[in-house]
């Protein structure tokens, strides 16, 4: 029979890969370079890795989970092409408008240019026809107009369109008729309708998410065949929401695997460390080109619909993700006034850092621990030789155009890149109203554990905790979730005039309409979970609450509000509980989430060693911490539960290495993960 669950996860570097086996619970664990090129190359060169490594053949896969970052590269290298805008006449300039914002702040953003909108104004059109809040036409909608739409955007060569029309979050019937016009009128044309993609109002965040739906979905759609043509299993798809979808039902929505990658990393850690008594913590996810901090709270990573990608608002529900370009392979360089940045450039994996010998050109993070000695001379056991005397060479020429010493420019690099970590890590806790001393900070990727030390000065973190296998954490992360789906209605009521009978029909119809995506996955049960969000009248933003299980009734509306009190005064420390008429509750939008529950990981305590780490030792080597110092150099996998290693010291392994500052002690816990404290 069938055992092997395979998680791959591709990122701009290395596409990292985990096989489980269901019955011994044995996990092979392995990297590939990534082909950014042709990703689905990668794909299945990982998974023909992986079969390799475990002995196993193709009927052997019982699952295959996915973590791609097809969709977030078009949008954040702005790979956006023949896009098409469909919208309400009289709106046409909805996206020029946008919002009344700018980055942080006008004192800080003087100088700022609003970007280019993701729709030029010659393809967008416009169509006859209009409805109100509650969904009810005031004008019927114009076929006429939306004909002659449909053949300019065709004319036009447009291929991608989205289609959002006013309130169409209420009614979705002047969309689908759109819909039929298109499918009639420019049928090869790729749609997405506001009132599939995101069913929420607040017209603005709902059509560029749709759009930028719309314009992911051709090369997704592409991408996602190639993988499953060539895979052992139907590959099932990392979502932003924390959950996984069919390749199928994501190619109807692939909106929804933005920062799909960083949400399985999230998850993993999540999973991990919760075995070891660490409920919450500050996931740090450090890869070649980027690092993605999350929070996990009582075991759960904190969700938001306010995200964005670039610089592209979407409003789709996503693990809580800060994303900084501070990875292995981000480049140092010299600005214009003479002082040294690093990143958010990188190398990439093609060409890659100075040291991979491919071509690089410009000093990157990986070339300064290499020339510090910090990683060994070599990745991935070997299979990848670092070239130390060019990276040496690169930095003794930048460090000559900032008049320093290789080591104090190598050092500076990593301090930049450190505090350019730190900084992401205080955006996601202390800009939340959370205090970073609380959560100990769980470093994984293969970049991650390299600067664990020095953010824990930083930060003034408890621990740092580094699971097993950092480097491919979030490839296992893939093997830890639920399949998932998220539904959504928009209804603004006031708490005061709030009917429960609309809360049962609301309800009911969400849950009806997640059932029938999870049967669609192959589940005939599931498990719904409710969540309303509500604010105090006059708010512009709400705050989401989980709703309890039953029957909507009066003791169901008091609940939810009574959450929302409590979680309104946790965020902003004061509410109106007894506010009164002065400041009643609204009801904003409704949420269910289907989830169809897989079988997971089951992680095993080790039995104690006796103590003595000596036979993990491999050397010593000279590495630059505050200065030139022979550090001990250990093999993780030697070390047994219970074993202490004092810095100065290199602890390394397969897809990561640990360099332990001095004054810095790393411990082995009972289920593998090295927890480092001062």
């Amino acid at each position: 029979m069938a055992r092997l669950r395979i998680g791959i996860d591709t990122g701009g570097t290395f596409t990292d890969v985990v096989a489980l086996d269901e019955d011994t619970g044995e996990v092979v664990t392995t990297k590939t370079p990534s082909t950014p090129a042709d990703p689905a190359a990668g794909f299945a060169a990982g998974a023909a890795k992986a079969l390799r490594l475990a002995g196993a053949a193709r009927e052997d896969v019982a699952a295959l989970c996915h973590g791609t970052t097809v969709a977030t590269n078009r949008l954040l290298e702005d790979r956006i092409d023949d896009l098409g805008f469909v919208t309400t006449e009289g709106f046409g300039a909805l996206l020029e408008i946008a919002r009344q914002s700018v980055p942080d702040g006008y004192g800080n953003s003087y100088f700022w240019v609003k970007p280019p909108r993701i729709v030029p104004p010659g393809r967008v059109r416009e169509v006859g026809g209009r409805l109100d809040h509650t969904g009810a036409e005031l004008r019927p909608f114009d076929e006429g107009s939306a004909v002659a739409a449909a053949r300019r955007l065709r004319d036009a060569g447009v291929r991608a369109i989205g289609v959002c029309f006013l309130h169409s979050y209420a009614n979705p019937a002047h969309e689908l008729a759109m819909r039929d016009v298109l499918r009639r009128e420019h049928p090869d044309a790729v749609v997405s309708l506001s009132c599939e993609v995101l069913r929420e109002y607040r017209e603005y965040e709902r059509a560029v998410t749709t759009l930028v739906d719309a314009a992911v979905k051709p090369a997704m759609g592409g991408y996602l065949a190639r993988i499953a043509a060539g895979a052992a299993a139907r590959p099932l798809v990392m979502n932003s929401n924390g959950g996984v979808l069919s390749a199928d039902e994501v190619a109807r929505r692939p909106i929804t695997t933005v920062l799909s990658g960083p949400a399985a990393g999230a998850l993993g850690a999540a999973f991990v460390v919760a075995h070891s008594g660490h409920g919450s913590v500050v996931t740090l996810d450090g890869g070649g080109t980027s690092t993605d901090v999350a929070v996990v709270v009582d075991g759960e990573p904190t969700l938001t619909t306010e995200g964005a990608v670039g610089r592209h608002p979407v409003k789709i529900p996503m693990i809580d993700i800060v994303t900084v370009g501070a990875g292995g392979g981000s480049v140092a360089w010299r600005a214009p006034e003479g002082a040294l940045k690093v990143g958010p450039r990188s190398a990439g994996a093609d060409p890659g850092p100075l040291c991979y010998g491919r071509g690089g050109t410009e000093v990157t993070v990986t070339d300064a621990h290499a020339v510090l000695g910090r990683i060994p001379p070599h990745l991935l056991g070997g299979e990848v030789p670092l070239d130390v005397a060019a990276a040496r060479a690169g930095v003794e020429a930048l460090a000559a155009e900032l008049g320093l010493g290789v080591e104090r420019a190598a050092a500076g690099v990593l301090e930049i890149s450190a505090w350019n970590q730190a900084n992401a890590i205080r955006q996601i806790t202390v800009k939340r109203g959370l205090d970073v001393r609380d959560y100990p900070l769980v470093a994984f990727g293969g970049s991650g554990p390299l600067l664990a030390c020095r953010l824990l000065d930083v930060l003034g973190s408890p621990a740092a905790v580094i699971p097993e296998n950092p480097g491919n954490l979030s490839a296992f992360g893939l093997l830890t979730v639920d399949v998932r789906n998220d539904h959504v209605r928009t209804r603004v009521v006031r708490d005061t005039e709030l009917d429960p009978t609309l809360l049962g029909e609301v309800f009911g119809e969400l849950e009806r309409e997640a059932a029938e995506a999870l049967q669609r996955e192959g589940f005939g049960e599931g498990r719904y979970v409710r969540s309303a969000d509500l604010r105090y009248h006059g708010q512009a933003f709400e705050v989401r609450v989980p709703a309890p299980t039953g029957p909507p009734d009066e003791a169901f509306r008091a609940e939810v509000v009574r959450r929302f009190h409590d979680a309104h005064e946790a965020l902003y420390g004061y509410c109106h509980r007894d506010g009164g008429g002065q400041h009643p509750v609204e009801w904003v939008n409704l949420r269910v989430s289907g989830i169809g529950p897989i079988t997971r990981p089951r992680l095993r305590e080790r039995p104690p060693g006796d103590g003595d780490p000596s036979r993990a030792r491999t050397g010593t080597r000279r590495v630059y911490f505050d200065a030139w110092e022979d550090a001990t150099v250990y093999r993780r996998e030697r070390l047994a539960p219970g074993d202490v290693v004092d810095g100065p010291a290199v602890i390394e392994e397969f897809g990561s290495t640990l360099p332990l500052h001095p004054g810095f002690r790393a411990r082995l816990d009972g289920y593998g993960n090295l927890v480092v404290t001062r």
